[in-house]
């Protein structure tokens, strides 16, 4: 565990208490003012980087109480073992490891370790990672959104579904109501009609009564006689009459029922239930960003690719049959991407260097890069009419997104959700892919064959207007220049690697030229005898460590590093 950082170390030792100022991780101890001076002139320790106490506390608090030297013997780690995966005194050595094989000095395995590809695979790891819950967030709260605007248009479809049953069954009731309002009119008008008739013929029956009883009291006998012989006749009639409605429909029971329609019963007990709310569940679409083949590594087994080791190694040459190659890149898949200026397309190779697929058709192109999703941003170069930038999904072969800029745009890098690309007048310029916002990184005036890269917390620019190679921060401070026209002019395209080594095509010396992540030396590392002719663009993948350099005209070239 870490000494405490709070004091002094070396006064603490003395029974002095300081506060400490400094902290060397060498001495893993912090240093007061006094001890700091001692410690940097001091023949043992001079060589040994301090860092300020206040950035020292900024450290994780499980990076603090790491290590450096051995728990069970006190003693500083000098080997690492790398069929244990651990690191070892020397106690540690001849007590458990004299029979491993695999001890590498610790030194030699941490040194320049930050810059390493290891270092860098893990950044990338979880610039992806974060890239990834960003776009699952994203994906969850689209969902989210999408299944509640669902439930309305659906609690809205089953309103109008009741509405519509409603209307039409009201329809049914109010025909069915009609028909039986006619239906007993009808009816009512016959039996009042011969209720008419049948009072009427009541009235006839009263008067024939009451005559008969008045010619039984006052009439004789012969006038009985005679007038009960008229009655009689009169009798017949009537109660012909009488049999006659008795006979007819007009003395017929009349009675109303209802017969329901048997579907609208079957309606009533088929239905149990107004519908059913269906979810669907599918797989997520979403493609998670992962690096190509890449390989769980020991801390250990980490390859330091500097300027003095690589040895590249042709693997592939393939005609592009394009002229004015401005741009390229390499795929994840390792297939690869060109961008010709004059043809205003890009075409897609398979990794066997045969043509997959070509793009057009959608406006000027300068350089490409990737950007995730299987898809590239192509820029539109120096063409003043065309302020874009196109966003292209390789899949459907369509643009998905145009981003409408405030200069012309070349050159172009991808970096954590953002497009890095140079304005030439307007400098380097950064939009965001998400809200689309443009930074100014830097105003200075570039040439509009100008490309740029970026490294970890660095941007890296060529300028082939002055020859020179330019890195800076994000925000825009210089960290150092390279020139040097005797190795190299007419500076292009661009890239860099896990170890921060940096590569420019030369056009006009038809060469690559690396760079090393200080800006301080370089090596030309191909030339016209490797086929460079007239060279415009370079791209590195940093995760299988191949280069791909374009000539202007013709010939591609892929190349294994080591």
């Amino acid at each position: 565990m870490a000494s405490n950082w709070s004091v002094c170390g070396v006064c603490d030792y003395r029974h002095i208490t300081k506060p400490s100022i400094v902290w060397c991780s060498e001495c893993d101890e912090g240093l007061c003012e006094e001890c700091k001076e001692h410690h940097g002139i001091s023949k043992g320790t001079r060589s040994h980087c301090t860092v300020s106490i206040t950035e020292y506390q900024k450290l994780p608090n499980d990076v603090l109480q790491l290590a450096r030297s051995c728990d069970k013997h006190n003693e500083k780690y000098v080997l690492f073992c790398k069929k244990h995966d651990c690191p070892c005194c020397k106690k540690c050595v001849v007590e458990s490891h004299i029979e491993c094989k695999e001890l590498t000095d610790i030194d030699d395995i941490t040194r320049n370790y930050k810059s390493s590809h290891a270092f860098a695979n893990i950044e990338q790891t979880l610039s992806e990672i974060a890239e990834n819950i960003r776009r699952l967030r994203i994906n969850r709260e689209d969902n989210l959104a999408s299944i509640g605007k669902k439930s309305r248009e659906i609690e809205k479809e089953i309103i109008e579904t009741r509405a519509r049953i409603n209307l039409h069954l009201d329809n049914l009731q109010d025909a069915m109501l009609i028909d039986l309002k006619t239906r007993e009119e009808e009816e009512s008008t016959k039996i009042r009609q011969l209720l008419k008739s049948l009072k009427e013929k009541e009235k006839e029956i009263a008067e024939h009564q009451a005559n008969i009883a008045n010619i039984k009291q006052y009439a004789s006998e012969m006038q009985t006689f005679l007038a009960l012989k008229h009655i009689e006749n009169d009798l017949v009639a009537e109660e012909q009459y009488i049999q006659s409605i008795t006979e007819s429909d007009g003395a017929n029971q009349v009675d109303f029922s209802c017969n329901i329609n048997p579907s609208l019963q079957d309606l009533v007990s088929a239905i149990l239930k107004f519908g059913d709310i269906v979810v669907t569940a599918d797989s997520c679409k979403i493609r998670i960003l992962k690096q190509k083949d890449k390989q769980a590594q020991m801390i250990v087994a980490v390859t330091h690719m500097t300027i003095d080791s690589l040895k590249p190694t042709l693997l592939q040459t393939f005609d592009t049959n394009l002229i004015s190659n401005r741009g390229c890149t390499l795929l994840p898949d390792c297939r690869i991407v060109l961008a010709s200026l004059a043809r205003r397309i890009i075409q897609v190779y398979k990794p066997d260097g045969s043509l997959d697929f070509k793009i057009g058709n959608f406006g000027p192109v300068f350089d490409v890069t990737y950007i995730g999703d299987n898809s590239v941003a192509v820029t539109s170069g120096y063409d003043k009419d065309s302020l874009q930038i196109n966003l292209i999904d390789l899949k459907t072969k369509k643009v998905r997104k145009t981003l409408k800029v405030n200069s012309v745009n070349t050159g172009v890098a991808y970096s954590e959700g953002k497009l890095i690309y140079c304005a030439v007048k307007d400098g380097i310029q950064m939009i965001s892919l998400n809200d689309e916002s443009i930074v100014n990184v830097t105003k200075n005036n570039l040439s509009s064959h100008s490309y740029v890269t970026k490294f970890r917390d660095k941007i890296i620019y060529a300028n082939c207007e002055d020859n020179s190679v330019t890195c800076i921060d994000f925000q825009g401070n210089i960290q150092w220049v390279f020139k040097n026209v005797k190795v190299i002019k007419d500076t292009l395209g661009i890239s860099v690697d896990g170890n921060g080594n940096v590569y420019v095509v030369g056009c006009s010396t038809n060469n690559v030229v690396v760079i090393s992540p200080d800006g301080q030396t370089c090596r030309e590392l191909l030339t016209s005898n490797n086929g460079l002719e007239k060279p415009a663009a370079i791209h590195v993948n940093r995760s299988n460590n191949k280069m791909l350099v374009a000539n202007r005209k013709g010939t591609a070239f892929v190349f294994n590093l080591k």
